[in-house]
């Protein structure tokens, strides 16, 4: 029987687009024959995977996972909604969420990661593609911690327990008590699906957004021909109301429509008798980004029918 080197795996890799794990057992039933390997995988399906990979992948689930300080949440893709109905490629979500959550959020690390399949996170995403039938991917990942205190979620518009389109961390650090920290931040990340805001503190805010809104509002103010001295002040007044918009402890709070963000966490504290900050948060919503394919149905009708 050939050896079977890792050139020999890595050629037949290249040849088909299936995963290593896929390619080896292939090359070992085949004896080493790289061509009757091609045949065995396709017979398989798996050599499919490659044949997709171009297509758009912009539906899928996010899904998070949290325990006590830390919580994780990625986001895998497919080409259409049907496939996050499906139970493998929940289960398959759910793995690599986990994953992040016990060894960390580098996205190459992750793909890298061993399943209870046998595969790692990449060959079992290309042994889904293959199965499934569609292009996915794997295409982000975050985790938080805090040293003390609770990562609390959410998943808006869930499809099933820790999967749906938006999902939310907000990170608690604080020595007060877990349930009333993890009651806080669940609020706190409903407000955030909601809410969507941008930075966490006026202090984050990226100086070129700032820079950027500093220009518009003194565009507009300088519209109302007032004096510059009074524009100044005029702009100044107006980023109120941006960091409002954009600043997640500037925010009215959703859940009750009139006190800041900032001031809710401030009465919880008081309420459980220790401080507490909210050190981060994040929130992924399905697709974000991804520039979608726009079909003319009825073009593609007219074409089949060859108009």
């Amino acid at each position: 029987m050939a050896e079977i080197t890792a050139a020999l795996v890595k050629e037949l890799r290249e040849k088909t687009g299936a995963g290593m794990m896929d390619c080896k057992k292939a090359l070992a039933e085949t004896g080493g024959d790289i061509e009757a390997a091609v045949d065995w995988l396709r017979k398989k399906g798996l050599s499919a995977a490659a044949k997709k990979a171009g297509r758009v992948a912009a539906e899928g689930l996010v899904g998070v996972a949290a325990s006590g300080g830390r919580g994780a949440v990625v986001e895998v893709n497919a080409e259409t909604d049907f496939v996050a109905r499906n139970e493998m490629f929940q289960g398959f979500v759910r793995q690599v969420a986990d994953r992040v959550l016990a060894t960390g959020a580098d996205i190459e690390a992750v793909k890298a990661e061993g399943l209870p399949s046998g595969r790692s996170v990449a060959d079992e995403l290309t042994h889904l593609i293959a199965t499934i039938g569609e292009n996915m991917a794997l295409r982000r990942s975050l985790r938080l911690e805090v040293s003390q205190g609770v990562v609390a979620s959410y998943v808006h518009n869930a499809t099933a327990t820790g999967l749906g389109k938006i999902g939310v961390l907000v990170a608690l650090e604080s020595a007060g008590d877990a349930a009333k920290l993890e009651a806080l931040g669940r609020q706190l990340a409903m407000h955030v699906a909601a809410a969507n805001p941008q930075f966490l503190n006026v202090a984050s805010v990226d100086s070129s957004a700032l820079d950027r809104e500093r220009d518009v509002l003194r565009e507009q103010a300088r519209a109302s021909g007032k004096p510059e001295a009074i524009i100044d002040k005029m702009v100044e007044g107006r980023l109120r109301k941006f960091y409002e918009e954009t600043v997640l402890l500037e925010q009215v709070f959703v859940i009750d429509g009139e006190t800041r963000v900032s001031k809710v966490v401030e009465g919880v504290a008081k309420e459980i008798g220790q401080p507490i900050a909210v050190t981060g948060f994040a929130r992924y919503a399905l697709g974000e980004g991804i520039e979608k394919a726009q079909s003319d149905f009825a073009a593609e009708v007219a074409a089949q029918l060859g108009r």
